[in-house]
């Protein structure tokens, strides 16, 4: 076991080093090397150590460089050290996070990281979390406390009596709603389709005087951080309207609730402390390693409500027990490298990181100006290019960017969110997209 894993620490570490100067998107031979991999299921067992080099061998050249410096796809972090070797070592400890007596390390950890959350997002003290698998699922589990919340006041059990001849709820969105949380609607029987949606303004922003009449059965969806352009919904103007109507508001905050962390960004954040819930992602700009997200409610006993359970055999004790918070029971302690992170950055070090992030997608607006359609606030650049031109910078290797629509435009997304990137990152990926461009 000990060779085994010197192996692979060393193996991993040199892709590690290596992902810096490396092409960022694999060569297609490497990719048709997975074959190697494949085959039939061997009939006799296989030597461990022979497993992680095929791995290596076939499966690294073929990854993504996406914990690389020049990867600005998606606003996917990289993994900072910290949370990378506190990763491994939570691997070996192997810990069920679902209740205190299955890991009382784990369910600690998982204790304090939560604190030092709600200290550098600036929600309220006593909000309740589930540490989950991304936003995707810090949306769903957030708004089902919604959903338990509001039909709670119809005097409906939801969890007990489900849907069927419940009262209606109503769902409000902006225009530009992510994906993500019409998906959690759609799981929850909320209906994806069913929503009520008002205009949005050039950047992205709900309308707030759009917005239709509210009342206690209305929950209201907002952004904080467009997915494209990075520009936040009116927080304290929708919250206020929501407060006076008995509404709920959700944030989707997947990576823009971090601006909350960094002095020079926290404005855009103002009002959003003032909202029911909010679901954000760690693996993003928090730069732990995948998958790890977190819903947050406001009031811990809706969302406990919506998500725990009992059986004879399981021992919940008096303190918080982490799965009565998430809607998986056994997962993995995803907050282990949480933890480590905030330890390992501290609130400087995690504004700092933000901030130069923010001045670094100003370096590609400023180098790209003439083909740049949105203002430039946070993160994320939108460059107008043709889909043929982007696929050619994704193919060329020194960096990747996604593609997008805009308001009938194809558009390059550059989302710049991993803490290793430098401004010669940032030149060499804008010298290649020169390049191409032509």
């Amino acid at each position: 076991m000990k060779e085994l894993l010197n192996d692979a620490a060393a193996r991993a570490a040199r892709y590690a080093v290596e992902v810096r100067e490396r092409r960022v998107s694999p060569a297609p031979d490497d990719v048709a090397q997975l074959e190697h991999l494949g085959g039939a299921i061997p009939i006799e067992p296989t030597d461990p150590a022979e497993i992680l080099a095929l791995l290596d061998q076939y499966g690294s050249p073929a990854t993504v460089a996406t914990t690389g410096p020049r990867y600005f796809g998606f606003v996917t972090g990289g993994v900072l050290p910290a949370a990378l070797a506190s990763g491994w070592l939570a691997s070996a400890w192997d810990q069920n996070a679902a209740l205190r007596v299955m890991s009382p390390a784990a369910a600690k950890i998982e204790d304090i990281a939560l604190a030092w959350l709600r200290d550098v997002l600036a929600l309220p003290p006593t909000c309740g979390a589930g540490f989950v698998t991304g936003a995707t699922m810090a949306n769903f589990t957030a708004l089902a406390a919604a959903r338990h919340a509001l039909l709670g006041r119809a005097g409906w059990n939801v969890e007990e009596d489900g849907l069927f001849g419940a009262p209606p709820l109503r769902v409000v969105v902006g225009a530009e709603v992510h994906v993500s949380v019409l998906k959690a609607l759609s799981m929850l029987g909320l209906g994806s389709a069913r929503v009520i949606t008002v205009a949005a303004d050039d950047q992205g922003r709900l309308i707030a005087d759009s917005l239709p009449t509210l009342d206690w059965r209305t929950i209201v969806c907002i952004q904080a951080g467009n997915v494209n352009t990075g520009a936040f919904d009116p927080a304290e103007e929708v919250c206020e309207r929501a407060g006076d109507a008995g509404a709920w508001v959700h944030v989707d905050g997947a990576f823009g609730l971090w601006a909350a962390a960094a002095p020079t960004r926290a404005h855009l954040t103002q009002g959003v402390s003032s909202a029911d819930s909010w679901a954000t992602d760690c693996h993003k700009w928090l730069n732990v390693s995948y998958d790890s997200g977190l819903a947050l409610v406001r009031n811990p006993e809706y969302l406990r409500a919506a998500m725990s359970y009992s059986a004879a055999y399981l021992h919940a004790g008096h303190d918080r027990e982490p799965s009565h918070y998430t809607p998986e029971a056994s997962r993995r302690a995803r907050g282990i490298e949480i933890w480590a992170a905030l330890r390992s950055l501290g609130k400087q070090g995690l504004a700092e990181m933000i901030d130069r992030n923010c001045r670094l997608a100003q370096r590609f607006a400023d180098g790209l100006r003439a083909r740049v359609l949105n203002d430039v606030v946070l993160n994320q650049v939108l460059v107008e290019l043709p889909l043929e031109t982007i696929d050619a910078i994704q193919r060329d290797g020194v960096c990747w960017c996604g593609s997008t629509k805009w308001h009938g435009h194809t558009a390059m997304r550059i989302s710049v969110s991993n803490w290793s990137t430098t401004e010669d990152d940032v030149d060499r990926s804008l010298a290649a997209i020169q390049r191409i461009i032509g």
